[in-house]
Parts: structure tokens; sequence; C-alpha cells
């Protein structure tokens, strides 16, 4: 009789073990500024040393074909909100409050909530708060992130906001560490609960400037004078972004939190000119600003200890608004239709399940957001091979990667065809925007 209690007992501590609940993963979310794929060493860059940023790679998933917006705020919008800049983009350096964010969500799911780095999304310093974010550190949110000389100041003696505070201090401290003490902090103060940290870094934007690593670092330096600076600087700046990017890492490892924390690390768009970087003696110009591959084409890298199989690849193709279902279906929140999302989760492929894929990206894209008469627009389709853009010019990437040949309609194959006119539909759907 003993022995069938202390089985019953030991049957019970089991169904207890079994039944706990999994915490839902910390969510690390990394995006650097102005940084195409071919800068990172494990997509075959041979001009700047991202170690840090390798390791992730290593340890975790890679994806071969991941496309922003050519720039800035176009990328934002659509990461933020998971839904076309057809939809939702009004004007530059700006997010409609009425627009549903992937932060919103989390807070209300109870994770602490917190964003670091470039806001870029409406000079309001309610507006953090509004989209979702418990805790900021940031540049350029009410101010301009410049002096009364007109010296930018998102670099050496930065001027940050901080919950409500301006820091102006000129005490000959840089930005990123500051963000970054900022962020390890937060997730140390967090790290009994689910935390959420959006990272949109300052790196590695011109101007071009030395960091705290580089030979000829001065912390009395009051900030650049000129818009672009120095490019000879956007080396080490680089490798002050992924030694940034250890940081955080490491601060996990120390907290014990690696194995229930996803890290994400892109780009919000392509390198910036006039930088050219090289991948073995492939010279790949930046093309920040232009709707061809080098203007588009990001990093993506997804580490995910003990879940996600190291030194995995993935050639899916992946748009910005895939990160907002990815994120929440990492962290089980259910999605209502009325969020009207154009993205689709890669969340199954990271875990190792089958799940739906993308088959093409659409992208609408104007600077301005439509707000600016003379601001040019264009649209397009694509897939890892060919390009559609409203105007009926189709291109072939791989043979034609700056598209300059347009494959005249009596050129194509068969499979050409069947494609131009599925995407000439796709871009039919898309109409009813904006008209």
């Amino acid at each position: 009789m003993k022995k069938l209690f202390l089985f019953i007992c030991g049957v019970a501590v089991i169904n207890c073990s079994a039944q706990k609940k999994i915490p839902p993963p910390n969510i690390v979310f990394i995006m650097a500024d102005d940084l195409g794929y071919e800068c990172i060493n494990s997509y075959g860059g041979t001009s700047y040393s991202t170690p840090y940023l390798s390791e992730l790679a290593q340890t975790g998933m890679q994806f071969d074909n991941c496309h922003s917006q050519p720039i800035c705020t176009p990328s934002r919008v659509k990461l933020m909100t998971g839904r076309s800049n057809k939809k939702n983009h009004i004007k530059f350096g700006y997010l409609n409050p009425k627009e549903k964010t992937f932060s919103q969500l989390f807070k209300k799911r109870g994770y602490a909530t917190m964003i670091g780095g470039k806001w870029q999304l409406g000079k309001d310093a309610s507006l953090p708060k509004h989209f979702g974010f418990d805790e900021y550190i940031l540049w350029q949110l009410t101010t301009s992130g410049r002096d009364s000389t007109g010296r930018d100041k998102r670099y050496v003696n930065p001027v940050l906001e901080m919950n409500g505070t301006l820091y102006k201090k000129n005490e000959g401290k840089y930005a990123t560490e500051m963000v970054v003490d900022y962020i390890n902090d937060f997730m140390e103060r967090k790290k009994d609960q689910p935390f959420m940290v959006y990272y949109p870094m300052i790196l590695t934007h011109c101007p071009f400037d030395p960091t705290p690593n580089s030979k000829d670092w001065n912390p009395n330096d009051m900030g650049s004078k000129t818009y672009k600076g120095n490019a000879k600087y956007f080396g080490d700046m680089v490798s002050y972004m992924d030694f940034s990017v250890g940081r955080i890492v490491k601060k996990l490892d120390e907290l014990g939190l690696r194995e229930n924390t996803i890290i994400l690390f892109t780009g919000d768009n392509g390198t910036d000119s006039p930088v050219v970087s090289m991948m073995d003696n492939l010279a790949v110009a930046g093309g920040k600003g232009k709707t061809i591959d080098q203007g588009t084409h990001v990093p993506l890298i997804v580490n995910w200890k003990g879940v996600i199989a190291p030194n995995t690849r993935a050639d899916t193709l992946v748009d910005f608004g895939d990160f907002f279902p990815t994120l929440c279906e990492a962290a089980g929140i259910t999605l209502d239709a009325d969020l009207d999302l154009d993205g689709i989760s890669f969340y199954p492929q990271l875990v190792g399940k089958n799940g739906p894929k993308r088959k093409w990206i659409h992208t609408w894209y104007n600077r301005d957001g439509g707000s600016n008469p003379l601001s040019p627009t264009s649209e397009w389709v694509r897939n890892d091979t060919y390009k559609l853009y409203v105007g009926n010019r189709f291109y072939n990437l791989k043979k034609d990667p700056e598209e300059k040949n347009n494959i005249r309609t009596g050129d194509l194959t068969e499979e050409e065809k069947r494609l131009k006119k599925e995407w000439i539909g796709v871009l039919n759907s898309y109409n009813y925007l904006r008209n």
C-alpha cells in the first residue's frame, strides 16, 4: 500500500511538472540603420569585422532574402504595423497614431516593453507610450537631434530623451553606449517577467564619425558639422555596431536568459553612399534610397539558443511586414482580422515546422508617403529572381541586379509570361488603396 501511495504521488508530481506553464519568450529586436547585407561577414562581406553577428548566425538562422523599404521611415512604419506603406505611410518621419503596433499588443499581453535608439515616428513626447513602450531612450523624439549651431548630436555628446527627461550634458559620452547600457539595465530589472526590447540603432547612419573604439576618438567633440562626415569611419561604425550587439548578447548570457530569448537582427535599408563594400572580389556600392536590391536587401539573423537549429540558412522571402505577425506568434498573441495585416509569419520556420511561405513581396514606396506631390512613387512585386514594376518593367534580378535591362514581352519565356500575368493581378489587387 505504501508503494502504491508513493507511485501515485510520483505520477502526480510528474503531471504537475508536465503542466507547468512555460513562460513566453523574451524578444530582443535589433535593427541597424543604413546597413545592407553586404556588410556582414556571414553574408560574405569582407570589408569589416562582425564577429558577434557571425556567431549569432552560426548558432542560429540566417535569411538570405529579407527585403526592407529603400529608406528609413517607410521601413519603420511597415515593420511596426505589419501593413503595406500604401495603406498607412502618410509623411516622412511620422506614424499615424491611429495605427496599431506590435508593441501595443505585447504590452497588453503583459510584457515589459522598451524602445531605444532612433525614433523618427512623430515629434510628440507622448508617442512612445502611446505605441506601447513602457520605457524609452531615444534620439530625435521631440528635438531635431542637432544643437543651436547645427552640429549633429546623435553620436558623441548626444542629445537623447529618456522617459521624458532631456539629456544634453556634453559629458564625453557616446549615444550607442548609453542606449546599450539602458537596454542591459532594463533586461536585468525585468528578468523575472517577459520583456520585449525594440532597438532601432542609431548606427551606422551618417555622419561617419569616430567611435569610442577608434584610434582618434575624441570625447570632447561636440558633433559633426556636416551631414555625411567622413566615410573612412564607416568600418569603425560597423565594428562598434557589432560590438554593441555582442554586449547585449553577453548580458543575456549573464542573466541566464538566452534559452528563453529570441534575438533578431536586421537593417532598415541598404548601405548609404559613398560607401563601397567588398564581398571577396565583388564591390557593392551602397544603394540607400534606390529601389534596386542594393537599396532593399538587408541582413536578417535570428537566434534562439536551444530552439533554432544552429547554422541554418533560409532562402525564404521575408518582407518587413512579416515581423509583426512573427513576433506575435512567438509570444502566443492572437491576431484579430481587423488589424488588416499584410505580413506573413515566419515563426514556424524558426522552430522547424511547416508553415505558409511567401511566393512574392509587394512593395509600395514613396519617401514622403504621398504628402509631397513631387516625391516619386514606385510599386513592384518580386521574388528572389524576378521583379515587376507598375509601368510594365520586368527584370531578372540574378542576371541583372542593377535593373538595366527590361525584359521585352517578346523575349519572355513561358514561365516568365505566367509569372508576369500573376503579378499584374497582384498589383491590381492593391489598386483600391490611395485612390
